[in-house]
């Protein structure tokens, strides 16, 4: 009977030290290893807070840069992807009116030259950023749609366009959020300056121009 107890002790401390020591472990890394201390990094424009910059946002007016689309309409609350095969018909189907979407609003383009991530949805359906060549390939349409200079947009578009870690880890990156928020800044026929991107640290909101409704 001694033993019993003691079993029940000691599998009582396991699962008290893994259930609990480990996500105390895990919470002490992320504090000083994650970005932002561990904590969600909201964004803010003219002094409210648009959005977290680890969650995308749908963007469709012309004025601003797109992200890839989503199968949960941006919904942060579910994320998660269509899981339909790629060798199924409606799937197909929507890829293929994205596709046309897309070179509507691009006109300057050809079906080759859109990246396939502008076009298929991310496994989260969350993703908020795209690769430096996602965003390069709309600058064009930005800067007329905002009577700016081309080249204006496409050295801001390299200004926060994020290397892999350590030069070695992960890929290229645009956050789309931040590219926005930083565009909005910008004046019609500026040439030069590039603005820089603005931070918070609490709540939550959307940016103007943004829809969640629809993909």
């Amino acid at each position: 009977m001694k033993n019993f107890w003691i079993s029940i002790r000691i599998t009582l401390a396991m699962c008290l030290l893994l259930g609990v020591g480990y996500v105390l472990v895990l919470r002490g890394v992320s504090a000083v290893a994650g970005p932002g201390g561990g904590e969600a990094e909201t964004l803010t424009f003219d002094g409210r807070i648009v959005g977290a910059a680890n969650v995308g946002q749908q963007f469709t007016d012309t004025r601003y840069f797109w992200g890839r689309p989503s199968a949960v309409d941006y919904n942060g609350g579910g994320s998660g992807g269509s899981n339909k095969a790629t060798t199924n018909p409606e799937y197909l189907a929507e890829v293929e009116q994205r596709v046309q979407d897309f070179l509507a609003a691009h006109p300057y383009l050809t079906r080759e030259e859109v990246p396939s991530e502008m076009v298929t949805a991310s496994g989260s359906g969350l993703d908020p950023d795209i690769s430096p060549r996602g965003a390069q390939i709309q600058v064009r349409r930005v800067a007329e749609a905002r009577g700016l200079d081309a080249a204006a947009v496409r050295h801001l578009v390299d200004s926060l366009t994020r290397k892999p870690w350590l030069g070695l880890f992960g890929t290229e990156k645009v956050n789309v959020l931040r590219l926005n928020i930083a565009l909005e800044t910008m004046q019609p026929n500026v040439t030069a300056a590039v603005p820089a991107n603005q931070t918070g640290t609490n709540g939550g909101g959307r940016f103007e121009g943004t829809t969640s409704d629809q993909e």
